[in-house]
C-alpha cells in the first residue's frame, strides 16, 4: 500500500460524521415561552404582511415596473427567510425538539445564510433604482428596465446561492469527534464549525470574505450612492424638488437602516461591553427576523403608490 493509499485510509478512520446535532441554546432563560410565543406573532404577521404586498403588486397592473421587481423580490425572499428560520426554532424550543439530523442542520445553515444574504443585496438594487432616478432622471427608463433589473436579481440569486453552498460544502468536510451541542438557536456557521476536531482555518477565512460580500460590501455601495444622491440634491435649486426627491428615498433608508443597524450594532456591543451568550442569541434571532417583519408594513405605509392601491382593492373588493 503506497502513502497516499495509507493517508487515504487514516482519514476515512478518523472521519467523524454526526447523525444529529444537539441545539443548545436558551438554556436557563427564565420565562422563555413568552418570547417564544412573541416569535410566533412575527412570523404570522410576517407571512401576512408579504403575501399581502406581493398579491398587491401581481394584481395591480401600475405597479408591473422594474422599481416593484425588486420590492417584489425582497417581499418573497423575507418570505422564505423567515419560513426557513422560524418554524424550526419554534419546534426546537417550544416542544423541546433540540436534535437536528446532519443533513438537516446543512439545509437549515444553507437556507438562512443564502436567504438573508439575499436580502442585503436586493437593498444594493434598490439603492442603484434610486441613484439612477434622481442623479441621471432622463436615462431612467433606459438604464433601469425590466432586463436590466431581471439580470441583476437572477446574477444575485446565482452568485451567492453558489458562495453559500460553497461553505456549506467546506463544512461538510469536517470532523466531528468532540462537542455535538450547538451553542446557539439553529445551525449558525460559525458556532458549529468551531465544534470540529479538525483544521478549521480555511472556514474561518471564508467566514470573514462571506461577511464582507454579504454585509461590507453591501453598507459601502449603498453609503457612496447616498452620498452621490446627497451631492445631486443640493444642486436642485428649490427646496421643494429637493423634498419631493427625497420622499422617494424614504422607504429604502427605513429598510436599510432596519436591516444593517440591528447587525452592526449588536457586532460593536459584542465587542464593548460583556453579553452573556442568552443575550446575544436573543439579538442575533431579532436581527434575522425583524427585517422580514417591518419591511412590507414600511412599503404599505410609507409608499403612496402601495398604499392608494391596497385602497383601491378594497374598495373594488368591497
Amino acid at each position: 500500500m503506497g502513502p497516499d493509499q495509507k493517508a487515504a485510509v487514516i482519514f476515512n478512520a478518523t472521519f467523524v460524521r454526526p447523525e444529529k446535532f444537539y441545539i443548545g441554546g436558551f438554556s436557563n432563560v427564565p420565562d422563555v415561552k413568552y418570547y417564544f410565543v412573541f416569535l410566533c406573532f412575527v412570523y404570522i404577521v410576517t407571512v401576512l404582511g408579504n403575501v399581502l404586498l406581493l398579491s398587491v403588486i401581481y394584481q395591480v397592473k401600475t405597479l408591473h415596473t422594474p422599481k416593484y421587481m425588486i420590492v417584489c423580490n425582497l417581499a418573497f425572499t423575507d418570505l422564505c427567510e423567515s419560513t426557513a428560520l422560524l418554524p424550526k426554532v419554534l419546534d426546537t424550543f417550544l416542544f423541546n425538539r433540540r436534535y437536528i439530523v446532519y443533513e438537516a442542520c446543512l439545509s437549515h445553515m444553507f437556507f438562512v445564510y443564502f436567504l438573508a444574504s439575499m436580502q442585503s443585496w436586493t437593498l444594493v438594487i434598490m439603492a442603484y433604482d434610486r441613484l439612477i432616478a434622481i442623479c441621471f432622471p432622463f436615462r431612467y427608463h433606459s438604464l433601469v428596465t425590466k432586463q436590466s433589473i431581471t439580470a441583476m436579481l437572477l446574477f444575485s440569486w446565482v452568485f451567492l446561492s453558489s458562495l453559500v453552498i460553497y461553505i456549506v460544502k467546506l463544512f461538510d468536510g469536517l470532523s466531528f469527534c468532540r462537542s455535538l451541542v450547538i451553542p446557539d438557536f439553529f445551525c449558525e456557521y460559525a458556532g458549529t464549525f468551531h465544534l470540529a476536531c479538525n483544521d478549521i482555518s480555511l472556514n474561518v477565512i471564508m467566514l470573514f470574505v462571506v461577511s464582507v460580500i454579504l454585509l461590507c460590501i453591501p453598507l459601502i455601495f449603498i453609503a457612496v450612492t447616498y452620498v452621490s444622491i446627497a451631492i445631486a440634491l443640493i444642486r436642485i435649486a428649490s427646496a421643494q424638488e429637493r423634498l419631493k426627491a427625497m420622499k422617494t428615498c424614504t422607504s429604502h433608508l427605513i429598510l436599510v437602516a432596519i436591516f444593517f443597524l440591528p447587525i452592526t450594532g449588536g457586532t460593536i456591543a459584542t465587542f464593548v461591553t460583556y453579553l452573556d451568550v442568552n443575550s446575544n442569541m436573543l439579538i442575533n434571532c431579532l436581527t434575522l427576523i425583524v427585517p422580514a417583519f417591518l419591511n412590507p408594513i414600511v412599503y404599505s405605509l410609507k409608499t403612496e403608490e402601495v398604499l392608494s392601491s391596497i385602497r383601491k382593492l378594497y374598495q373594488r373588493n368591497k
